[in-house]
């Protein structure tokens, strides 16, 4: 007998496959709900961006306005529980992430319609369809009602509601572009290896083909906290065997990290998301130098792009990995793959390790072993591609800021410099919201 939980992503496939059906019998450029969803309107948020941050205090915080529009949101439509996990506290989070980022962003429309695009592919996974959103709307504008009370416009509720359905409309879109993809893979643990007391090295086998790029991260979920999804770097490159691997550290009880370190086992199952991520290799790596900066776990996503450079290497190859080894109590602290890393290095004379004792994470500490890597000067020669993933159990946000600036000064040109501040950065600073450990994945 099927659960509920089973009955309704039952249904939930069915509806696709029959979207599915009729995109593919309706002629090209055809109207109706079959075809493609239309263009949003040209739309300039500038306005609208005023006068939502003029106003922001009025239905503030954006923490207690979230919370206020779950409780809405519950209470009408009960049965849009089940699609959230238990403790509402990081989604709430992140969506406060989300928030900001669409209200400091909104005159860039363009930037904004792409960001949700890719944001609404990656919801297919959470069981999250159309006419979510429309409940999710009407929670919302409830919610800011009652928060504003009598000083509550029209205007100001009108600009709130462009803004919204500006993200709306491109999660619509991004959906519906990938309705013909799989939105979320089966995968079997078929290795679970405790480096630490709190780090596991997990081996999974997806069921399907997991197309991925070395340096890309994947959403996880398990049976053990249902409807929690947290991303993790994967730290291998495609390999033939169709084997994944990835490095947690648990920081939280109760937390989805904490039951993959903890709760675990081989022959365990997990589902994973569509892999996403900027820390990927240009095409010509193999006649570059490179420059790789990680802590912690962020050695994960550098794993995985060292073993595809090995693939493509070139007498002209130069990767150098300025990698911090941890000391003390500091969040991340250790080097975990040593083994690992001391092999790979023998007979790669392309490849450079430079530890450094948690250097990189004191503001000046990163000025002065980027000077012993980078050229003294800005306008001198320098690596034209710069991979920045650090130590996400701590609070990386302010980390990678000071790595940045250092990179800048040293004359790294900004579109050279790789990390996932879209992605990975973007969760870590909401789960630092909710947990003191501010860990990339609870």
């Amino acid at each position: 007998m099927n659960t509920p939980s089973e009955d309704y992503h039952a249904l939930l496939a069915r509806h696709d496959a029959m979207r599915l059906r009729r995109r593919i019998l309706t002629p090209e450029g055809s109207s109706g709900e079959a075809g493609r969803p239309a263009a949003p309107q040209t739309y300039d948020g500038t306005a609208d961006q005023r006068l939502v941050e003029e106003y922001l205090p009025l239905v503030g915080p954006l923490e207690e306005l979230i919370a206020d529009l779950y409780q809405v949101l519950f209470d009408r439509h009960p049965y849009l529980r089940s699609l959230f996990p238990e403790s509402m506290a990081f989604q709430q989070a992140h969506l406060a992430v989300a928030f900001r980022y669409l209200i400091g962003n909104l005159h860039r429309t363009d930037v904004v319609a792409e960001r949700f695009t890719q944001l609404g592919r990656d919801h297919r996974k959470l069981g999250v369809r159309p006419a979510h959103f429309a409940a999710f709307e009407g929670a919302l504008v409830e919610a800011l009602r009652a928060r504003a009370g009598v000083r509550w416009t029209g205007p100001l509720e009108d600009a709130w509601l462009r803004m919204l359905r500006l993200a709306v409309s491109s999660m619509v879109r991004g959906e519906n572009d990938a309705i013909a993809e799989l939105s979320s893979w089966e995968a079997t643990v078929t290795a679970h290896e405790l480096r630490t007391p709190d780090l596991a090295v997990l081996r999974v086998r997806p069921q399907q083909p997991y197309p991925f790029r070395a340096g890309q991260y994947a959403s996880l979920e398990t049976p053990l906290v249902e409807q929690a999804w947290r991303p993790y770097y994967l730290a291998r490159a495609p390999h033939r065997d169709g084997e994944l691997e990835f490095h947690v550290r648990a920081r939280r009880a109760g937390g989805v990290s904490e039951a993959l370190v903890r709760g675990t086992r081989v022959g365990g199952t997990l589902r994973l998301g569509a892999p996403r991520g900027l820390l990927t290799l240009p095409g010509e790596a193999a006649d570059c130098d490179v420059l790789l900066i990680a802590s912690g776990t962020g050695w994960a996503p550098m794993k995985a792009l060292l073993q595809e450079v090995d693939t493509v290497a070139s007498p002209r190859t130069r990767v150098r990995l300025l990698l911090e080894v941890g000391a003390g109590d500091e969040p991340g602290a250790g080097m975990y793959d040593t083994a690992h890393l001391e092999a790979f290095r023998r007979g790669r004379p392309w490849l450079t390790v430079l530890p450094t004792h948690s250097a990189v994470h004191a503001a000046g500490g990163a000025l002065r072993v980027l000077n012993g890597v980078l050229p003294p000067h800005p306008g001198a020669s320098v690596p034209p591609h710069v991979f920045l993933a650090l130590c996400p159990e701590a609070a990386a946000a302010e980390p990678a800021r000071t790595v940045t600036a250092a990179l800048a000064a040293a004359g790294v040109p900004e579109d050279r410099v790789h990390q996932d501040a879209s992605g990975v950065v973007a969760v870590t600073e909401a789960s630092a919201s909710t947990t003191r450990s501010g860990s990339l994945s609870a």
